[in-house]
């Protein structure tokens, strides 16, 4: 906004000046007149003819050499003005003094001079060549003065032009000061309703919803990337909305013909979502342009099913709550009742089914719970070659692996991304149970890597978990991500879930990835710290 309103005010300050260089010459041209016509001769009397004809003469050549600075462009102004103002009111009293027949007409013109000068000018300035002009004036009468005559009459005529030099430069200087307020008002909005339409168009073209603006021709004006998509991804050239979308169209003549809307969906194109059309009027009772709204029935059944899930999601929690307390009094029974001196073999086999069942409840209600109340996430910026190598340690010495083995694969340079220490702790953890868990071929030791590498040279950092197991059919790699799926019998089926949710949170990707010769990838590709100003803790 600075630099634009300074270029503007530029422009305006030249326009401004090239106006004074042309009054000059104009005014320069009366002066030539003057000296040199045959027919000024009936005017007035050139009492000196050889020094008015030199003024007049210089008094031209001044005023066309400064048309032509301006006219090449100036970069002081104000020095350029206070010159030319110099110029304009010495020359302006000589020449009121060799032709005094004419001084009140050239005392007159020299008012525009001062005026236009006071647009260009700080007020100070402005004043001080009104207060020169003013006096010189007054001065010149004052050496003119005939013996005999009366002072008081001889100065009232240059008191009057030096009252109206004056305020011809507190006017002028007060418009100039409202037009750059209004200017600089007009600009500010003109920027504001630049910077708005920006962001409505912005906001049009990423709503999930298609809209599309058509007009009495069935010729489509404008549309969003949403409507885009919906109508098939159709070639910019096409325009006709008969041959875009048929269905819509026949739709649109129903409504505009009969005011008839059928809300049935309907796919736009092979491949494309099925929609539910809306259309409104610009104006009322005018159908020369009419808006169309195409609600894609997806995202609608996606956030009723979203809504579904969280009010399923409360009540689970509800009820995980409840279970808790009587779950651990059967727990506790059951640890007493294996304490009894009198129970044989098949009684004790009974009370460690109890127990175990229990430890497997106990776990689903903690998963439940930890779904229902996860905390906001917390992202800071992480070495990935520190974190893994901290990671495998610490889990060493939380886990007894025995004949298994876990380590961690680092890069020679750093990899840094920005995510909650503790919810990347949490879901590795998890990633590396399963994998010490599934990930081993029969009667062999699990072999486990956590890797901290880019994707690419230019591409986003990861954290790869990978074991050399039997791998993931494709069927059920396909749902391993989706809530109480379990293929173990004592599995929980939120393990993987809950990771996928903390990763989301973090503005991260949890994906499923087969390794080629056997064995299983799961990949966390996290966000680079750069995005840290525009980074949203909240998942969309």
């Amino acid at each position: 906004m600075p630099a634009r309103a300074a270029r503007s005010q530029a422009a305006t300050q030249r326009q401004e000046l090239l106006f004074l260089c042309w009054y000059r010459v104009a005014q320069a041209l009366i002066y030539v007149v003057l000296a040199f016509s045959p027919a000024s001769a009936r005017l007035t009397v050139l009492k000196a003819p050889a020094p008015t004809h030199l003024l007049a003469l210089a008094m031209a050549a001044l005023a066309l050499a400064g048309l032509w600075r301006a006219q090449r462009g100036v970069t002081r102004v104000q020095a350029t003005v206070t010159a030319l103002l110099s110029v304009d009111v010495l020359g302006a009293l000589a020449a009121a003094t060799l032709i005094s027949d004419m001084h009140t007409g050239i005392t007159l013109m020299l008012v525009i001079n001062i005026a236009v000068g006071a647009l260009l000018l700080p007020l100070r300035l402005s004043l001080f060549f009104a207060a020169l002009a003013s006096l010189g004036m007054i001065a010149r009468a004052i050496v003119l003065l005939t013996p005999g005559a009366d002072l008081g009459h001889e100065l009232l005529e240059p008191g009057l032009f030096g009252l109206a030099y004056m305020a011809s430069a507190l006017l002028c200087h007060s418009l100039e000061r409202q037009m750059k307020a209004t200017h600089a008002l007009a600009e500010q909005r003109g920027l504001d309703l630049a910077n708005l339409a920006q962001v409505n168009e912005l906001i049009i073209r990423r709503m999930k919803t298609g809209v599309m603006l058509v007009d009495d021709a069935n010729r489509v004006h404008q549309l969003n990337e949403s409507a885009w998509v919906l109508l098939g991804n159709p070639p910019p050239q096409e325009r006709d909305l008969g041959t875009l979308a048929p269905e819509l169209s026949r739709r649109l003549f129903q409504w505009r013909s009969y005011g008839k809307l059928d809300e049935t969906a309907v796919a736009l194109a092979d491949g494309t979502p099925e929609v539910v059309p809306r259309f409104t009027r610009l104006a009322a009772n005018d159908d020369s342009h009419v808006l169309i709204f195409l609600d894609d029935t997806s995202l609608v059944s996606r956030r009723a099913e979203e809504l579904t899930l969280s009010s399923l999601g409360r009540l689970s929690a509800s009820i995980a709550h409840e279970i808790r307390n009587p779950l651990a009094a059967i727990r506790y029974s059951a640890q007493l009742l294996a304490e009894s001196e009198g129970l044989d073999n098949a009684d004790l086999r009974m009370v460690e089914i109890i127990n175990n069942h229990c430890s497997r409840l106990n776990e689903i209600i903690e998963n439940i719970l930890q779904l229902s109340r996860r905390e906001r996430s917390r992202p800071e910026t992480l070495d990935l070659n520190a974190w893994a190598l901290s990671f495998v340690d610490e889990f060493k010495q939380g886990v007894d692996l025995g004949s298994d083995s876990l380590r961690a694969i680092v890069q020679p340079r750093a990899v840094e991304a920005l995510a909650d220490a503790q919810h990347l702790q949490q879901v590795v953890w998890n990633l590396v149970q399963n994998a010490l868990r599934y990930g081993r071929m029969p009667g062999e030791p699990a072999r486990v890597m956590v890797i901290a590498r880019h994707a690419s040279e230019v591409g986003p950092p990861l954290i790869e978990v990978v074991d050399r197991g039997p791998g993931i059919p494709p069927k059920v790699a396909a749902q391993i991500f989706e809530p109480f799926y379990t293929t173990h019998e004592y599995g929980t089926g939120l393990g993987l879930y809950l990771a996928r949710q903390m990763c989301e949170a973090n503005q991260a990707t949890l994906e499923y990835v087969p390794v080629a010769g056997g064995g299983s990838c799961f990949r966390i590709t996290l966000a680079a710290p750069a995005r840290a100003p525009g980074f949203s803790p909240v998942p969309a």
